[in-house]
């Protein structure tokens, strides 16, 4: 539904909610401010797991392509990192072991092999800590041990012009003071790096369950509110405005240095793209995903 808001005699359209809006803006303040306080690292003093851990439902049918983007992550085994790799059994197994019965039945609830993907970093890292990627991104090679020296959370903010239907450069959004009537500032849920009962992770794996378990009339949950951004955004805003210090999370402005998405991939022109399947029963007549 779009808003209306009305200032000095100017109608503007808003396309979100009040609340959709209230954290848009909450998140732009954080993108933007740039000062870390001492007391953080302090406060997260507990280092993270040297370990980074993917997703892909069916291992036994792994594009290529996106094989080539997960192994880009294996030279760091060189230097001491742990690299572990998941399927939806093994996911669920270890959701079941570790969280036991109603999380396991949350994760059966999802739908889209991108939904249990995002449930099982929400669990693995709430219980493990440590660094989960996307199947699809690529490490560039840059040196990553910057993310591991603290336990606070390390998110990468998006920005998406409503106007243009287009992604804003992280360069342009994340300038202090940076905005437009239709961005909408956001968190990414890759890469999800944190130590072991980070709130803000247990909240978002709280929020991810009580929606699964929601009985909706209307069919089956929308993706991105449910498990991805919007769920993971939510619960930032939730869990800081709580009492939470700012502190807890770290935003990493300039990931695109660190790691990509990559375009085009096979998978993304069928089924197995969520945007394709969002709220529809999935159908995997082609090789499993993320």
């Amino acid at each position: 539904m779009l808003k209306v808001n009305v200032s000095n005699d100017t109608a503007q359209v808003d396309p979100l909610g009040s609340a959709e809006r209230a954290r848009s803006n909450f998140v732009r303040d954080m993108v933007q401010r740039r000062h870390d306080s001492t007391l953080a690292l302090t406060a997260w003093s507990t280092p993270i797991p040297r370990r980074i851990v993917q997703f892909w439902n069916n291992l036994d049918r792994l594009p290529e392509d996106v094989k080539a983007c997960m192994d880009s992550w294996k030279q760091l085994e060189q230097i001491g990192f742990e690299i572990e790799v998941f399927d939806e059994g093994a996911a669920r197994t270890f959701i079941r072991n570790r969280l036991g019965a109603r999380h396991e039945s949350a994760f059966d609830k999802c739908y889209h092999p991108s939904m249990m993907s995002d449930y099982f970093r929400y669990s693995y890292v709430l219980v493990e800590g440590g660094f989960y990627i996307d199947a699809d991104d690529v490490y560039h090679g840059t040196p990553i041990e910057q993310f591991f020296a603290d336990g606070r959370l390390k998110l990468q903010p998006f920005c998406y012009d409503i106007s243009t239907s287009r992604m804003v450069e992280p360069p342009l959004f994340t300038e202090p003071g940076a905005n437009q009537p239709g961005w909408i500032f956001y968190f990414n849920t890759t890469p999800l790096i944190a130590s072991p009962n980070h709130p803000i992770v247990e909240r978002a794996l709280l929020n991810a369950t009580q929606s699964l378990e929601a009985n909706l009339a209307s069919g089956l949950p929308e993706v991105q509110a449910t498990t991805g951004p919007g769920n993971l955004t939510r619960s930032v805003f939730e869990v800081l405005n709580e009492g939470c210090s700012p502190d807890a999370l770290m935003v990493v402005h300039d990931w695109e240095l660190t790691s990509t998405s990559q375009w085009p991939l096979s998978y993304r022109n069928d089924s197995r793209n969520w945007r394709l399947s969002n709220q529809q029963a999935y159908r995997a007549s082609l090789p499993d995903t993320l």
